[in-house]
């Protein structure tokens, strides 16, 4: 058994326990209340579990919970998907030894079948990414979209950049709500497959910068799937991108975001300019070695 992460277990728990009210728990609130959200007893039953027993998953202490306990806590703090996730994720590694929870970071190496894909993709930037969000690869079209990113100290990682570099927030319109999105998937990523480079990479960003702090302070976390984001490109100005997410199924950890922009609008002639202002830089793209390693 793990006690690494007890701390994690013991906060997650407690910040969804004070987020949900008895009302919303279809519970009738007596007295006055000292904190806020529902009482450890009171998850307890609505859990179908002893007072002594949640007290103790509370704590931390994960070891040999049975998955049908944990679908009961989640519903009793009313978890969506992702903190359902979580939990579970945390449980399992609460059973996994030391050693083996926190490893070092897999070499991992774009095969030249994704390379040729991310290429083949015209009219759409692509990128692969990990879960510590190192851009990866990209096709023409998403290096010279990610440019601020690839080319400045950030050095390809949205993290970094996210929240060390002072271009971000003119480049993300609405930089605060992708730093909450950043963090809960770096969150995520913590509870589901933590290395080493994960956790410098979070201790990096924890020792620069207060909003990263604050922000992984409140242990939320997020499934990055699909969505719009808005950027502002130092070339052709500001677009709304659609993205959708997709995991590589033969490179574990890595997905592939695809960027689109809706036809015929302003952000698509943005994204056209942006196409053919790269283009003459296409052949140094293709002749880069396809097989690329990240180790960081």
């Amino acid at each position: 058994m793990s006690d690494r992460n007890r701390p994690e277990v013991r906060d997650f728990l407690t910040s969804r326990r004070a987020r949900v009210t008895p009302e919303q728990a279809g519970l009738t609130s007596y007295g006055h209340r000292r904190v806020p959200g529902l009482r450890r007893e009171e998850v307890a039953t609505l859990s179908g579990v002893s007072a002594e027993y949640f007290a103790r998953l509370e704590r931390g202490n994960l070891s040999g919970v049975s998955d049908s306990v944990l679908h009961a806590v989640a519903r009793a703090l009313q978890l969506d998907e992702a903190e359902t996730q979580h939990l579970f994720d945390l449980a399992r590694a609460a059973n996994t030894s030391p050693r083996t929870r926190l490893r070092r970071p897999a070499q991992q190496r774009i095969r030249p079948g994704v390379q040729q894909l991310l290429d083949a993709m015209t009219g759409v930037a692509a990128v692969v990414s990990n879960g510590r969000r190192d851009y990866l690869a990209a096709n023409n079209l998403g290096r010279a979209l990610f440019a601020p990113m690839f080319d400045g100290p950030a050095g390809g990682n949205a993290a970094r950049f996210t929240f060390l570099d002072p271009c971000a927030v003119d480049f993300y319109p609405d930089w605060e709500e992708g730093a909450h999105g950043i963090v809960a998937g770096l969150r995520t990523e913590a509870g589901r497959n933590p290395d080493k480079g994960l956790t410098d990479l979070i201790g990096e960003l924890a020792t620069h910068s207060d909003v990263f702090r604050t922000l992984w302070a409140a242990h939320d976390v997020r499934l990055h799937r699909t969505g719009a984001k808005r950027l502002y490109h130092p070339v052709v100005g500001e677009m709304t991108l659609a993205y959708e997410v997709m995991a590589l199924t033969a490179d574990e950890g890595l997905v592939l975001n695809a960027f689109t922009a809706e036809p015929a609008s302003a952000s698509a002639d943005a994204l056209n300019l942006l196409a053919s202002w790269s283009a003459p830089s296409l052949h140094s793209t293709q002749s880069e070695e396809p097989a690329r390693q990240q180790d960081s």
